[in-house]
C-alpha cells in the first residue's frame, strides 16, 4: 500500500476530530494507545500519532491537565521526582550519550523516542512534544 493510501486508511479508521467530551478524549487515547502498542510505526502512522497528540494537547490545555513544562524540560523534571538517572533511558535511547545529548538538548526528542517515554512514564504523549510544534 502506498503512503498516501495507508495514511487515508488511518483516517478513516479513525477520523481525527477536535476533542470535545472526556469521550472523544478516550476515544482519541485508545487509538493512541493502538498505536503505541505496535512494535514498529511507519511514517505514516507516526505522523497520524504526532496529529492525535496534538488534539489531546489541544483538549487538555484548556482544562490545565498539561503541566506548564514540556519536552525535554519534562523530561528533566520527570527524571529527578522519581529519582532516575541516564542509564534508567538506555532502553528508550539506545546509549547513555543519546540521553545525554537529549537533555542537553543537543538532539531532539523523535517521535519513537516520544511514543517510548509516554508508555515508560504513563503519560500522554502529547506532553512530550515541544512546546513550539504544537
Amino acid at each position: 500500500m502506498d503512503s498516501k493510501k495507508e495514511y487515508i486508511e488511518l483516517l478513516k479508521q479513525f477520523p481525527p476530530r477536535p476533542i470535545k467530551s472526556e469521550e472523544d478524549l478516550e476515544a482519541t487515547q485508545a487509538m493512541v494507545n493502538y498505536l503505541l502498542d505496535k512494535p514498529k510505526l511507519t511514517e505514516e502512522e507516526s505522523d497520524y500519532l504526532d496529529v492525535l497528540g496534538m488534539l489531546i494537547y489541544d483538549y487538555e490545555k484548556d482544562l490545565d491537565i498539561v503541566p506548564d513544562i514540556y519536552g525535554v524540560e519534562l523530561l528533566k523534571v520527570l527524571l529527578e521526582e522519581r529519582n532516575l538517572k541516564q542509564k534508567d533511558l538506555v532502553s528508550i535511547f539506545k546509549t547513555e550519550s543519546i540521553v545525554s545529548d537529549i537533555l542537553n538538548e543537543k538532539r531532539q526528542l523523535t517521535t519513537r523516542h516520544i511514543q517510548e517515554l509516554a508508555k515508560f512514564f504513563n503519560l500522554s504523549p502529547a506532553v512530550f512534544f515541544p512546546r513550539s510544534s504544537v
